[in-house]
């Protein structure tokens, strides 16, 4: 394999950085001619913003303890995370007879400040593959971004107690280019499934030619999954869903510093670092990383939402009837038994995106 100059590697590192870490660059981020509009977005059927992301665990006890360790919330009030066969969810879940048991987590958005939702789910009295057992690579596996506000001390910390399955070379925090010092790895959970820790951005004061820049607030940054083929990842959440997607793509890239963080060897990739508003603020946008792997692809192993390692990506939606004839229109495969209509009047309904087919779950509140 070819490797690319040092010029354009440089630069191209540089490019990857800059998304990687300044993330919450895009509060604000407003469509230009720059820009490729999305195709649904407002009117009859929309995304109003993306809520949660939810992940499909081995044991429920080994994940909460994990997810605080990073700083993730606990939810009691109102969270039954007893053993249920509950018909509701197996019904979303496209099961019968199923029992499961969940957690609630919130993490403060470090580009709102507003709360966003982590899901934890085991279930039981099913047969189960561990659908993440694999690279970070694969098609098909999910991230989250967290900026945390002392990665040194988190990193000791996860060790100490047994918790540190990092992916990274050696097993070390990764330095940025042009740096020395460790602040980004990739992390597995209990399950092998990834996250992805920042060190907080320090202030920085004024130049001469850059205006002072406050710190970087800790937070959840953002959702990544690598996709297979692009032009079916960017209809589905681009042309269905109405994720905002840059018209000029990511060129692709190489080199340790990529290779690195993953724990690989000789990856090509580019991103398409696509945003949707946060349902909790829409005038805050999140990205929603779409990550490509040129020399990568394989196809992606049958598996199921109940199996251990799976994970989907919670929107709230306005107008659920309308998306989901679009969607059923779109060939686009429905898990849940059609709109399941929740305990409290929310609405919901279970699909898989047109690549890969990841799960992404569609959600509308009750009529006021």
């Amino acid at each position: 394999m070819r490797k690319p100059s040092l010029q354009l590697f440089d630069w191209k590192v540089a490019a990857f950085v800059c998304v990687l870490v300044l993330g919450a660059a895009t509060v604000g981020f407003s469509q230009g001619p720059g820009e490729a509009a999305a195709f649904v977005n407002s009117g009859p059927g929309h995304v109003i913003g993306i809520a949660f992301d939810g992940r499909i665990v081995g044991n429920l006890d080994k994940s909460v303890a994990f997810y605080k360790a990073l700083g993730f919330v606990p939810v009691v009030e109102g969270v039954n995370s007893s053993w249920r066969n509950d018909e509701v969810m197996n019904r979303i879940h496209g099961t019968k007879g199923v029992e499961s048991r969940m957690a609630k987590f919130t993490l403060n958005s470090n580009i709102s400040g507003k709360p966003f939702t982590l899901y934890l789910r085991e279930f039981r009295g099913i047969k189960r593959r561990n659908a993440a057992s694999g690279n970070a690579w694969d098609p098909g596996m999910c991230h989250i971004d967290l900026t945390v506000p002392d990665v040194d001390l988190l990193w000791a910390q996860l060790k100490s107690a047994g918790m540190l399955r990092p992916r990274s070379w050696g097993g070390n925090l990764v330095p940025l280019p042009g740096e020395t010092k460790g602040s980004m790895a990739y992390i597995q959970d209990p399950d092998g499934m990834d996250v992805e820790i920042v060190n907080q951005r320090a202030a920085a004061p004024a130049t001469g030619t850059r205006p002072a820049r406050p710190a970087d607030p800790p937070g959840f940054n953002h959702v990544g999954l690598v996709i297979g083929d692009a032009e079916k990842a960017k209809a589905f959440y681009g042309g269905l869903l109405g994720e905002r997607l840059p018209a000029n793509t990511m060129p692709w890239a190489s080199g340790d510093f990529l290779d690195s963080a993953i724990g690989g060897h000789g990856n090509i990739l580019r991103m398409f670092n696509g945003t949707f508003p946060e349902a909790a603020d829409t005038n805050a946008r999140m990205r929603f990383e779409l990550v490509e792997f040129q020399n990568r692809k394989k196809a992606v192993a049958p598996h199921s939402i109940t199996d251990i390692g799976a994970s989907y990506v919670g929107f709230e939606v306005s107008g659920l009837d309308a998306l989901f004839a679009r969607l059923k229109g779109a060939g686009v495969t429905i898990v849940s038994d059609g709109i399941v209509t929740m305990t409290g009047g929310y609405r919901v309904v279970l699909v898989r995106d047109l690549d890969t087919g990841a799960f992404v779950e569609l959600f509308e509140r009750p009529a006021k």
